[in-house]
């Protein structure tokens, strides 16, 4: 059963991933130009296919635009963390029908995990174990 706790934005492609990635690395808004001039380097792609997916990921929710001297800026809806707890979460919701079981169950069985990774997911575990007996007390 999907998460009722925020209602899930439109899936987000590759292309778009890439730069919303890129935008957040950046502790200020960026400009069209800004990100083209990376893409081209990276990826060959013109500032018209750039501009055309940062448009989608506007329209998506997952970047916000302002107009600044002239010149739209855009910036991140949310910091990177929350951005990534959210495409999780859809992911969940969305191919896994709400259930994160198959998820932890690739992370044991497939992914291959460092030991801080592992050290890290414990702690999670932990938290959410003490949360749950606090919740019973």
């Amino acid at each position: 059963m999907p998460s009722s706790r925020t209602k899930p934005r439109p899936p987000i492609g590759r292309a778009e991933l890439e730069i919303l990635q890129h935008i957040q690395s950046h502790n200020a808004p960026v400009t069209v130009r800004q990100v083209a001039e990376h893409v081209l380097r990276t990826k060959g792609h013109v500032r018209t296919t750039v501009l055309n997916v940062m448009t989608r990921l506007v329209n998506k929710g997952y970047l916000v635009r302002h107009k600044r001297d002239g010149v739209f800026e855009y910036a991140p809806r949310v910091p990177a963390r929350q951005l990534v707890r959210n495409l999780v979460r859809d992911f969940v919701d969305r191919a896994l029908g709400g259930s994160p079981s198959p998820f932890v169950a690739y992370l044991a069985e497939d992914a291959h995990l460092s030991p801080d990774d592992v050290a890290q997911l414990r702690r999670l575990v932990d938290d959410l174990e003490a949360g749950e007996k606090g919740q019973a007390s």
